[in-house]
């Protein structure tokens, strides 16, 4: 990566930490996907509980990879048949794991959802929620935040369920009511009550959609 863009992410990333800080959130920089992998699992004690919402980022640093073969008890939606109990069972996680569909430079975290359990999960439950967020999804503002869920995570998303929506074939959002939309259910994270909850791991590169 470049040394300009590598110094930039690095600059940004500190003004990031400290927006979340004020948002009694905790934030760390990583600056690549192994530093990621490393800060992540020093949140996460052996035989936690943990499991997670759709989260592509975490698997890019090879997290998910790591809990499955270590002591944990990571709970999988996709290796069981009941997807529901699974879900449910992420409201008593020791952990949660997600990602950020676009966050603000002073700490402010926005995700969209379509079966909603992802951004419940943010707003509830779990004891702890890590997220992992590429610099690639930091933005100047709620809105430039809110504009990149829409119209870049969620077409993305979107094509890569094969659901028939506007936005997977447009590639942008077209404000729909398709049956198939994923943005039903809008998440803006901009304090947490309860301190030491929710911890965000920047990673300089980028991550994710």
């Amino acid at each position: 990566m470049n040394e300009n863009i590598i110094k930039r992410n690095e600059l940004l990333a500190q003004k990031v930490i400290k927006g979340l800080e004020s948002r009694n959130m905790s934030g760390y920089y990583a600056k690549d996907k192994e530093e990621a992998l490393k800060a992540a699992l020093e949140l996460i004690p052996e035989g936690s509980s943990v499991t997670m919402g759709g989260c592509m980022s975490a698997h890019e640093i090879g997290l998910v990879e790591t809990l499955k073969m270590g002591d944990y008890n990571f709970i999988d939606r996709d290796a069981t048949e009941d997807k529901r109990a699974a879900m449910l069972a992420a409201y008593d996680a020791d952990v949660f794991l997600s990602s950020a569909n676009a966050m603000t430079d002073d700490g402010v975290l926005v995700n969209i959802d379509g079966n909603s359990n992802r951004v419940s999960a943010i707003a509830q439950g779990p004891k702890k929620v890590v997220f992992i967020v590429g610099m690639n999804k930091v933005c100047s503002d709620t809105d430039a935040a809110m504009k990149r869920a829409r119209n870049v995570a969620a077409p993305i998303n979107a094509q890569r369920f094969g659901l028939s929506t506007p936005c997977a074939k447009t590639g942008a959002c077209m404000n729909c009511k398709s049956p198939d939309t994923i943005c039903c259910q809008f998440l803006i994270t901009r304090f947490s009550r309860h301190k030491d909850r929710i911890h965000v791991v920047l990673v300089g590169e980028d991550l994710g959609f």
